[in-house]
């Protein structure tokens, strides 16, 4: 299903006119030089084609025949184009000048042979150029050593176009390709894309580049080269046949995602993440600002859109006209690296309103007081995740499409999720807003799908007194017994959650009587008022507990953080009411 989209997609992109996609049998190339001859065949002069961009000279990418330059120790000569190793028989700080040498008889052999088949002026101007060049005449072209490693096309003088480029040659090239096709060493099947019975292809190229921390040459997203995955004598690409055209257009539609300047792409952990619709949509510029909006963050005017369109989601009504239409199918594809090749971290297809859906339940779900007045509407993917670890290198592989999936199928979030975000808790004793949205959104997914959960309710936006689990209330009189301590002790740096807090969350019997007695020295210090109301606000909680048991499980554990993240947004909100109150009956007196 994955190859039949992205084939779906080339076809897509074809019909186009604003973007440029290469056909099959052509690719772009980063071209420097052209060489530029007279109809004669003589040298004219090699001319540099790159262009500014910044401070550096860019190379141009310019549609040519045939894909990319196969790797490997063999010969392999390029229709047209090449590097000076085959053009020129040149090559700087040459450590195999006889390697060099072999290259350009091999690309001067190649295109004479085809001289006579292709009969046309501007053909026979460059053979004529490759029969008189010496390689040892690069030595009066200085321009040359900018040129090494690089790639060159021919031009002849006073033409517009480049001798790869016109019209009766590229014909010969789409004809020679058709004849391919039909070759008696062809195999021919039929292909499990496109039910087609045509040539297959024994390696699936171009190969897949732009996937963070896979080889910078590229990868197959499918291969087979151990004799353990060969199945009724059908070996590489043989094993799982696919048409060498079909195989062009899924390869280079995925490139296309992949490319950086689409912004069809993003990066969760290890996972490079592309996707795109059926159908032609404004949802496919707004994904990656949805799920990464921080990128965003130094535009203010889109920064403001995005968080309007959040809102909206969120509240569950659908933008059609800034999403595009609710039941226009789409697709998110998932790549981590891998020895040798790309794996598929995760698939997913569904239909716009099916992803509005999701979405607008994730934001639901993490919804939390406390929420700073610079946070987006729903936090980008990345800062949830870097709540699991202390840095992101830590990040596990799995968990980050894990969360993916979660978000986009309206699945449970993956308990490593839930766990680790009760490790650093408990292992930095921070608990902010993110991490307790996320503990919330964990417990009440659990909940409502009815996995890994004995809850009763979930859990509310905002402090709940009427919740029906003790665990929560301790978490509650934990940190009604904090803020004791830090009236009493307003100059002490550290608290009773710098130092009992993992002990309490789990084991609350053998720690809570302890910081009741230590409590109860606390209050002597505080003015009879402040008294009164401390002990007024602790009873009241110690109302809806009964004992204090020896062991919190995972679950539990996470209500007790809630609890306390609950109560202290409660006494700070009162208290900037109540100080707001003071203020304005003051200003009216």
């Amino acid at each position: 299903m994955i190859l039949q989209s992205l084939n779906q997609f080339y076809e897509r992109l074809t019909e186009d006119p604003e973007i440029e996609i290469a056909p099959y049998g052509y690719s772009f190339q980063k071209i420097s030089f052209c060489i530029v001859l007279n109809p004669k065949g003589k040298l004219i002069q090699f001319s540099d084609i790159r262009r500014e961009s910044g401070k550096r000279l860019a190379a141009q990418e310019i549609q040519v025949c045939g894909g990319a330059k196969p790797s490997g120790s063999g010969l392999n000569p390029c229709f047209l184009y090449d590097n000076t190793s085959y053009l020129l028989g040149y090559k700087l700080d040459d450590s195999n000048p006889d390697r060099t040498k072999e290259a350009f008889e091999a690309s001067r052999e190649y295109h004479l042979s085809l001289e006579k088949e292709i009969d046309h002026p501007s053909y026979t101007a460059v053979c004529q150029f490759l029969r008189s060049w010496e390689p040892e005449s690069v030595a009066n072209h200085p321009e040359l050593t900018e040129a090494d490693k690089c790639f060159l096309v021919f031009q002849i003088s006073g033409e517009e176009r480049y001798v790869h480029e016109i019209l009766k040659i590229k014909s010969w090239w789409d004809s020679y390709l058709e004849s391919q096709q039909e070759s008696r060493d062809a195999v021919n099947a039929f292909c499990l894309v496109t039910g087609k019975k045509q040539r297959l292809a024994r390696l699936h190229e171009p190969k897949i580049k732009g996937v963070s921390g896979a080889q910078p040459g590229g990868a197959p997203l499918v291969s087979s080269n151990e004799k353990a995955f060969n199945s009724y004598g059908k070996d590489q690409g043989y094993n799982a046949p696919i048409s060498e055209q079909t195989a062009f257009q899924y390869c280079t539609a995925l490139n296309y995602l992949l490319s950086r300047k689409n912004k069809r792409r993003f990066t969760i952990g290890d996972a490079t993440v592309v996707f795109w619709t059926e159908r032609t949509s404004p949802m496919e510029h707004l994904f990656s600002a949805f799920m990464d909006p921080e990128l965003k963050a130094e535009d203010e005017s889109l920064r403001e859109n995005l968080n309007r369109l959040l809102k909206q989601i969120a509240r569950g009504q659908y933008p059609s006209q800034e999403l595009g239409d609710w039941d226009t199918p789409f697709y998110v594809l998932g790549l981590s690296p891998n020895s040798g090749r790309i794996s598929v971290r995760f698939w997913y297809m569904c239909s716009l309103g099916e992803i509005f859906s999701h979405l607008s339940q994730h934001m639901q779900d993490l919804e939390i007081c406390g929420k700073p007045e610079k946070e987006l509407a729903m936090p980008a993917i990345w800062q949830l995740l870097a709540e699991t670890v202390r840095d992101n290198k830590d990040l596990p592989p799995l968990l980050a499409g894990s969360v993916m999936k979660a978000i986009l199928s309206g699945q449970a979030y993956p308990q490593m999720l839930y766990s680790s975000i009760l490790r650093r808790i408990r292992m930095d004793r921070q608990i902010n807003y993110r991490c307790t949205s996320l503990l919330k959104a964990c417990l009440n997914r659990q909940t409502r799908l009815q996995t890994y959960s004995q809850l009763q309710k979930e859990i509310s936006v905002s402090l709940d007194p009427d919740y029906p689990d003790p665990a929560y209330h301790m978490g509650r009189l934990f940190a009604e017994l904090e803020k004791s301590q830090e009236d009493a002790l307003p100059e002490l740096g550290a608290t009773i959650k710098d130092r009992f807090f993992g002990a309490a969350s789990a084991t609350p019997g053998s720690v809570f009587p302890r910081l009741i007695r230590m409590n109860q020295h606390h209050l002597g210090k505080l003015e009879p008022a402040g008294k009164t109301y401390h002990e007024k606000r602790i009873q009241e909680i110690c109302q809806k507990l009964n004992l204090f048991p020896s062991h919190l499980n995972l679950q539990q554990q996470g209500l007790f953080a809630l609890g306390y993240y609950h109560q202290r947004q409660d006494i700070f909100t009162k208290k900037t009411s109540r100080k707001t109150t003071e203020k304005t009956e003051s200003e009216t007196v």
